[in-house]
């Protein structure tokens, strides 16, 4: 393995945990796009960020999760046990929160749902999803009023790869990590390196040595580039380059059609994170209270707010572009967030205990 490397600096993990929390509310307006809550002359004036917010995502979990292996998991029961009770603590509740709500929506108010043959197999579909297989070779699947679920199904196996990597070694190593590179399908493959590049900048950070001025200036300037991505959007183009070289003639592209503006888009973040970190942004110590709470409601924002985004559609009449139902629906989602997030804490801690237990006893069972 590569040497450890050393601890975050307090004022690079808050920019961490700042770059999170404006990534989530970036998934939420472009959200209000996709939606149609804002009206024509509003989406034309507010640009689309939240696919280069997904991979803002991708590059800082990348990082993070690399950080945890070498600094608080150490082992992998304890990565194993950290990682599933964080990715389940949300994904369960919210998973079936819209399962929930969609059934007694179409069954009660005989509202459509795109998704409506999943409501009559949750049996199914709920253990599908929850085994984050939406996106596995041929499937192009999401739970209902969950488009986010997505990128979950592209993390979740990105963990397992890297668990596998890191803590496994010799030829079990490559057998297992290419295994499950054949069972996840070629669409994950394309994605694996912008997380991956997560991992490399946490790997070699500290090689990357320059003054603060630089560092600053080089910032500046990688917001000002994804500033000019968002609006220029040049997306269009470059997917259909991508489906153009796409060698499955038999597998949908799905959310992966979109690798190479990703790949631009990983580049700007990198430089944006590399530069970030040198920055010594010191006032981001000031406002560390107000950060890490915002933080601490990322995730559930992210998987909630399309439950409450589908559910208001469904029961109230929304009028595109009116303020008071933008209002009315930020609020809702806030809110939901809010509500939701000391559950998911909870529930986190008991995952933990669970997952920590039943690896234990599998230990035993094979001991």
């Amino acid at each position: 393995m590569t040497t450890r490397a050393g601890a975050l600096d307090a004022r690079f993990s808050l920019y961490l945990d700042l770059a999170r929390a404006c990534a989530a509310l970036a998934v939420v307006v472009a959200h209000f796009r996709y939606f149609r809550i804002l009206d024509d002359a509003q989406i034309a004036l507010v640009p689309d960020f939240g696919r280069v917010a997904v991979m803002a995502f991708f590059v800082l979990s990348g990082f993070v999760i690399a950080y945890s292996a070498e600094h608080k998991n150490l082992t992998a029961r304890s990565y194993a046990v950290a990682r599933a009770a964080r990715l389940y603590s949300v994904a369960l509740p919210v998973l079936i929160l819209a399962f929930v709500l969609a059934t007694s929506v179409h069954g009660l108010l005989e509202v459509p749902v795109d998704e409506a043959y999943q409501l009559r197999r949750p049996w199914l579909y709920v253990p599908f999803h929850l085994a984050f297989l939406g996106d596995a070779w041929h499937f192009v699947e999401r739970p209902p009023w969950l488009i986010p679920y997505w990128s979950l199904d592209y993390e979740a196996w990105y963990y397992v790869l890297f668990g596998v990597f890191h803590f496994l070694r010799g030829r079990r190593r490559w057998l297992v990590t290419g295994a499950l590179l054949a069972f996840v399908g070629p669409r994950l493959w394309l994605l694996l390196p912008v997380w991956l590049s997560g991992v490399a900048l946490y790997r070699y950070q500290s090689r990357l040595t320059f003054g603060a001025g630089r560092a600053r200036v080089g910032w500046l300037l990688s917001v000002v580039l994804i500033g000019l991505w968002g609006w220029s959007d040049p997306e269009t183009y470059l997917r259909g380059v991508a489906n153009g070289l796409w060698p499955f003639p038999g597998i949908r592209m799905g959310s992966a059609d979109r690798v190479l503006a990703d790949y631009a888009v990983m580049v700007l973040v990198l430089l944006n994170f590399a530069c970030a970190r040198q920055a010594r942004f010191d006032v981001l110590l000031r406002l560390a209270r107000p950060i890490r709470f915002v933080a601490g409601h990322t995730f559930t924002l992210y998987l909630s707010h399309a439950v409450v985004i589908g559910l208001w559609q469904s029961v109230f009449p929304v009028e595109r572009g009116a303020t008071f139902d933008i209002v009315a629906i930020a609020t809702a989602i806030g809110l939901v967030a809010l509500a939701l997030n000391p559950l998911t804490e909870a529930l986190q801690r008991v995952l933990r205990r669970v997952f920590d237990a039943g690896l234990a006893l599998g230990a035993r069972v094979l001991a």
